[in-house]
């Protein structure tokens, strides 16, 4: 069973939020799902290597690029660091161009864990599904060195910044935001036991595995 099959990803836009693995999940999507694809987000994002990239608000310029690459990225022209912004196209008119969207709809800052602000995650009103990834090697360590935003973590799982990240608690920020319609419990390599746990702990159907050792089990 692919990762497509077990997220529950279909045509149309997905958007992917979270953190521990929200970049490699969405290129494996990618690498797997039939048809045309896009690559894209609606925050900021570094571009996707090995494709063709397009920055322009023109449509005809996305059609050209997905008639000589089946995956796109685009993106807006970033101010700094080399990132992507939000297409200026939009993401309705990107649906309409291929078969796929694949939003990246916030960022973690590289950390494995995170909650979120009141302005994130930024899914489009057109998402059909929204994957929620955690990662793993986070659980068993420090809040305040492990989660993106700690504070707000702090307050939706009713802990203090140097408690450890247990499944416990995890699992409760995630279920306070309720934001997404399946989960991904990604790293599993790391903490195979915690992140089970972690994933029947999940108020939404819930699967584990490692993106980076290519295992995956269905909720």
């Amino acid at each position: 069973m692919g990762l497509a099959e077990v997220l529950g990803v279909g045509p149309g836009v997905t958007s992917v939020i979270g953190s521990g693995g929200k970049t490699t999940l969405l290129a494996a999507l990618a690498r797997e799902l039939p048809g045309t694809v896009v690559l894209t987000t609606t925050t900021h994002i570094l571009p996707f290597g090995g494709m063709p990239l397009v920055t322009s608000a023109d449509a005809d310029d996305v059609r050209a690029a997905l008639a000589g690459s089946r995956i796109v990225c685009v993106g807006a022209q970033g101010e700094k660091n080399g990132k992507l912004a939000a297409p200026e196209l939009g993401i309705e008119r990107l649906a309409a161009l291929a078969d796929h969207v694949l939003v990246e709809a916030d960022g973690a800052r590289l950390l494995p864990l995170k909650a979120h602000a009141a302005w994130e995650p930024v899914v489009p009103a057109c998402s059909a599904r929204t994957v929620l990834v955690l990662g793993a090697s986070g659980l068993g360590r420090p809040v305040r060195d492990v989660v993106h935003r700690p504070d707000v973590f702090c307050k939706l799982a009713g802990c203090a910044p140097e408690d450890y990240a247990t499944p416990e608690l995890v699992a409760r920020a995630a279920n306070a935001e309720a934001l997404a319609d399946v989960a991904l419990v990604n790293q599993a390599d790391v903490a195979p036991e915690a992140a089970r746990e972690l994933s029947v702990l999940l108020a939404v159907p819930a699967c584990v595995g490692s993106l980076r050792a290519g295992t995956l089990g269905a909720p």
